[in-house]
């Protein structure tokens, strides 16, 4: 038979005590929470929920808790009220991605997901320049022809010092394409600071409707001059017309002009490399742990047919690919200045709630082993194109061009034609 023995009164005083001090600390502990997490939370909006537990790989360096106590703290002590939720987690995510300390690593918001699919699609309102960072400033890479800021006489390598009078250290690309772009028919003011040119020049550009026709061409004197500003969704169905529209004409010669064009997708330089190398390797992907070759995807309808590409400091990413490629085989002599320098592999994933990450993968290697990323392809014929020959409408590279392709044109010992 159980014995079951009473608690004294003495006891239960005691138990009393004891349950009234856990009720108001864990009353005081979920009110301070609450105060220092929710704060004030904006109407329409919802609050950051599940904090997790803390993985047991971080907890041994680092105190993700420190988080938690900034978060509560800008809740609560940010003179602005009310603070939202919303703004600080895309915030948090962005500072997260921004850690990498890569300039091509980026997380986007839902809005600029949905501005930089857009800018894939070809079209956009905004200026028509392609901006990057080089050299830890903000540059034009290329301002697309006819657009409003090719029109304003934007050129590639220009620093843009500020924008609407913001100053741009430090600023990342996404960054200043928010600022840049806008409504069509309002104006953004870039200031410019310009190679051998004294002092800073402001530049007022009416943002306009952006549509990029990728591939224009035309054909003179029996040569096809073809040029791509970008590598898009729709340039690998223009660049099959003017493939066909060449091959019936039996051309002599093909001129590609790859200047200022900041790139794309790389499944459409593979196209456009393909019309020359066929199934060769087109470009080596080198990543952490692995290398992928990419080869060519169509029979090389062009190989055979002289051919001459135009770069400069404006040719990026899908340009350097492809000249790269082909200046590797031989299939084409390289005309122009040095190329821009961005080589890097940039896997962009869409997330549930429309908010996007690009992250840097891997490293661009030409055929031969080339590295593409921060070096770029060097022009077996380097020429030069100033300032005042733009203004003037004299385009020295292309009249080099076509002098290779008459055979007219004098290389400097130290350079090799490929023209066959």
């Amino acid at each position: 038979m159980a014995i079951i023995s009473r608690p004294s009164s003495r006891s239960l005083i005691v138990l009393c005590i004891v349950l009234i001090v856990i009720v108001t600390f864990s009353l005081g502990f979920f009110i301070g929470r609450a105060r220092g997490v929710a704060s004030v939370v904006p109407q329409g909006e919802g609050e950051v929920t599940d904090e997790g537990d803390i993985p047991s790989y971080l907890a041994q360096d680092v105190d993700f808790q420190q988080f938690w106590d900034i978060w509560n703290f800008v809740k609560e002590g940010f003179y602005r009220q009310p603070v939202s939720d919303v703004d600080l987690y895309y915030g948090s995510l962005k500072g997260l991605v921004s850690g990498l300390d890569d300039p091509y690593s980026v997380y986007f918001d839902p809005e600029e997901a949905q501005e930089f699919t857009a800018s894939l699609e070809g079209s956009f309102e905004g200026i028509g320049a392609e901006i990057g960072i080089k050299d830890d400033r903000l540059q034009i890479v290329a301002p697309l022809d006819g657009l409003p800021a090719d029109q304003a006489g934007l050129l590639p390598g220009d620093w843009i010092v500020l924008i609407d009078g913001v100053e741009t250290t430090g600023m990342s690309v996404e960054e200043a394409v928010t600022l840049i772009r806008g409504e069509k028919g309002t104006q953004v003011v870039l200031t410019i600071a310009r190679e051998g040119v004294d002092g800073l020049e402001e530049y007022s550009i009416t943002r306009d409707k952006i549509v990029i026709d990728s591939v224009k061409w035309s054909i003179e004197e029996n040569i096809m001059i073809m040029s791509i500003s970008t590598f898009n969704h729709d340039t690998s169905a223009l660049f099959s017309e003017a493939i066909q529209e060449a091959l019936a004409a039996n051309v002599e010669g093909i001129i590609l002009d790859l200047r200022s064009n900041p790139g794309g997708l790389l499944t459409t330089a593979i196209d456009i490399a393909s019309a020359w190398v066929g199934y060769d390797a087109v470009v080596i992907e080198r990543a952490q742990s692995a290398v992928q070759t990419f080869k060519g995807v169509s029979a090389p309808r062009l190989q055979g047919i002289p051919t001459i590409v135009l770069v400069n400091g404006g040719s990026a990413s899908a340009s350097e690919i492809v000249s790269g490629a082909l200046q590797d085989y031989g299939y084409a002599t390289i005309v122009g200045t040095q190329t821009f320098g961005k080589g890097s592999v940039q896997d962009y994933r869409e997330l549930e709630d429309g908010s996007a990450v690009k992250i840097t993968t891997a490293v661009w290697y030409t055929p031969d082993g080339r590295s593409i990323n921060e070096e770029g392809i060097a022009p077996d014929a380097v020429v030069d194109y100033t300032v005042e020959q733009y203004q003037a409408g004299i385009d020295p590279q292309m009249e080099a061009a076509l002098g290779i392709l008459a055979g007219t044109y004098e290389f400097e010992e130290t350079q090799n034609t490929q023209v066959e």
